[in-house]
C-alpha cells in the first residue's frame, strides 16, 4: 500500500501551509497534491475510498518521506470520525502538530471565516455564536486523543512563534524527527503561503463572477480602475480586529487550563512557552 509515512495534523491558522511547502521542497520528501486532502475527516472525501487516498502518493520516488498535511484532522468536535478511520488504516505514522498564540489564532480563524462569508458580525459576537474558534484552539484538548492512540513521541509539537524566530531550527528539528537522512534547507523565497492581508470578503458566485479569466477581462475593460479599487475596498476588513479586556481575560483562562494538558503531554517543549506569551511574560 502506497500510504503516507507522517501528517502535519494542525492546528488550523498556525503556519501547516508554510511548513507543508518547506517539506515539499527538500530533497526526498514528497507531499501530496492537494495540499490538504483531509480524507479521514471529511465524510464526502472518505467515500472516495482508500484507493483514491493512495494514488495520492503514487507519483513518490522509492525511498521518498511521504506526508500530507489537514487541519481538518484536529477539529474537534467538528469530525469526529477522524481518528477512528486514520488508526484503521495507518498504524504509526509520525505526526506533526502545530500551534499559535491562540487568542491570535482565534482572531485569525475570525477573519479567515469573515473573508469567506461563513460568519457575519464582529468578533466578540462571533466567538459566541461559533464555539470552533476558540475549540480548535484548544490544543491539549484536540491532541490528547492522537497521544492516547500513538504515543507523545510520535508527535512533533512545534509553534508558528518558533517558526518565525528560527525557520532553520525548526526544519532542522522536523526533519530529525521524521528521520530525514539528509540537510534540509529552509527556503526563504517561499517561506509565506497562505497570508490573508488583505481581508477582501468574497462574494456569492465568486468563482463564476470574479475568479475567472474571462470576468477578470471584461471587468478591467469595462469597469474603471477607481471604481474597481473602491468596490474592492468596501468587501475589505479595514483594521484587525481585536478582543475586548473583558473577554481577551476569559479566554486567557480557558486556554492556561487548556495547557496544562499540554503540558503532561509534551514537558519541556520550546512551543509551549512560545505559543502562551500571556502566561509566561
Amino acid at each position: 500500500m502506497t500510504l503516507p509515512d507522517f501528517l502535519i495534523i494542525g492546528a488550523m491558522k498556525c503556519g501547516t501551509s508554510t511548513l507543508q511547502t518547506q517539506l515539499a521542497a527538500q530533497q526526498g520528501i514528497f507531499m501530496c497534491d492537494p495540499k490538504e486532502p483531509n480524507f479521514f475527516s471529511d465524510d464526502a472525501i472518505y467515500a472516495k475510498g482508500l484507493d483514491w487516498y493512495e494514488s495520492l502518493f503514487a507519483a513518490a520516488a522509492p525511498g521518498d518521506l511521504k506526508g500530507e498535511a489537514s487541519t481538518h484532522y484536529t477539529k474537534l468536535p467538528t469530525y469526529p470520525e477522524t481518528l477512528p478511520r486514520l488508526r484503521a488504516v495507518l498504524s504509526g505514522p509520525r505526526l506533526i502538530y502545530v500551534i499559535r498564540n491562540p487568542l491570535v489564532r482565534a482572531v485569525s480563524h475570525y477573519v479567515h471565516e469573515w473573508t469567506q462569508g461563513v460568519i457575519t458580525g464582529d468578533l466578540d459576537r462571533a466567538i459566541d455564536r461559533h464555539p470552533e474558534l476558540i475549540a480548535y484552539g484548544r490544543y491539549g484538548e484536540q491532541i490528547a486523543p492522537w497521544a492516547e492512540a500513538f504515543g507523545a513521541g510520535n508527535i512533533l509539537l512545534l509553534s508558528l512563534e518558533e517558526m518565525q524566530a528560527d525557520p532553520q531550527g525548526v526544519l532542522d528539528r522536523t526533519g530529525a524527527f521524521l528521520r530525514h537522512p539528509g540537510p534540509v534547507v529552509w527556503r526563504a523565497e517561499t517561506a509565506r503561503v497562505n497570508v490573508s492581508a488583505e481581508r477582501v470578503r468574497r462574494l456569492p458566485l465568486q468563482g463564476l463572477l470574479i475568479d475567472n479569466p474571462v470576468a477578470t477581462a471584461l471587468r478591467r475593460a469595462l469597469v474603471p480602475k477607481a471604481i474597481r479599487a473602491r468596490i474592492r475596498a468596501s468587501r475589505q476588513m479595514q483594521d484587525r480586529p481585536v478582543l475586548t479586556p473583558e473577554r481577551q481575560r476569559a479566554l486567557e483562562q480557558v486556554f492556561a487550563e487548556d495547557r496544562a494538558r499540554l503540558v503532561a503531554l509534551f514537558p519541556g517543549a520550546p512551543a509551549l512557552s512560545a505559543a502562551y506569551p500571556f502566561l509566561t511574560s
